[in-house]
């Protein structure tokens, strides 16, 4: 994935920074760049850093899906199919990724903005982040997994409730309703900060606890207790783990490799 300057890729130390770039349209993504997004995430999958996080530059986050005139008629005479498949194939790759994921919320968050940020595993944002489902307002309905995410962070009513109005959610109501972890003063500082805390953590471990939370909605308990199992007993097996107890005996802190 080269870096374009719509889409500013920056590792720091086991983070991998991805900044949407497009501070003039609040980083909204155009009808072609959801392909560099998905880009972007498969990627950080590929590479050796641990963590992602995701921000926008300027003033916004992302204010999702750039749409002129001109593309709407593109939409409405060839009924949008291609590019929906296109923002779905960019949201099943944050999903799919098996590494943890920050969102930086540093503005608005919009639409496909807003649900690109839930896809996220930790949402921290700044006192001037907000959120909108604004699908309805213009005409739209709810994309990029957002009928998904969304009920997992706020419960079913309050979703149904923000996508069946669109109104917008400041950082301070975020926070109370479950949209955000925590309102920071420093985004950039607080996210690297927390990047570097979990990247400290066993890669085999952080990978079987973000998979089996992501499908604990989807699973009795039998099941869930099943997959804990197995993921446990890949564990059990890795030098990570013979190296998490070395360095508990010795304390010290352990220094995970991923195998």
């Amino acid at each position: 994935m080269v870096p374009t300057d719509e889409l500013l890729i920056e590792d720091r130390g086991p983070a991998r920074w991805i900044t949407l770039n497009r501070p003039d349209r609040l980083n909204a993504i155009a009808p072609d760049g959801w392909d560099g997004v998905r880009e972007a995430i498969e990627a950080f999958e590929a590479s050796e850093q641990r963590v992602m996080v995701l921000t926008g530059s300027g003033r916004g986050f992302c204010a999702g899906a750039d749409l002129t005139p001109t593309d709407i008629s593109h939409l409405v005479e060839g009924g949008g199919v291609e590019t929906m498949k296109t923002v779905g194939r960019a949201a099943q790759a944050l999903h799919d990724v098996s590494k943890p994921t920050i969102a930086a919320v540093n503005g608005v968050a919009a639409g496909a903005g807003m649900n690109m940020a839930l896809g996220c595993d930790i949402v921290l944002g700044s006192p001037d982040a907000r959120f909108t489902e604004v699908f309805v307002r213009r005409g739209l309905t709810v994309d990029f997994g957002g009928s998904f995410y969304l009920p997992r962070h706020v419960g079913l009513q309050r979703a149904k409730e923000l996508s069946m109005t669109g109104r917008v959610v400041d950082a301070q109501e975020a926070l109370r309703i479950g949209l955000l972890l925590e309102i920071v003063e420093d985004l950039p500082t607080r996210a690297q900060e927390l990047a570097e805390t979990i990247a400290a953590n066993a890669p085999l471990g952080l990978a079987s606890v973000r998979a089996n939370m992501n499908a604990s909605f989807q699973r009795t308990l039998a099941e869930a207790l099943e997959a804990e199992g197995a993921a446990q007993v890949v564990c059990f097996g890795s030098s990570d783990m013979a190296e998490g107890v070395a360095a508990f005996g010795e304390k010290r802190s352990p220094r995970f490799t991923g195998a």
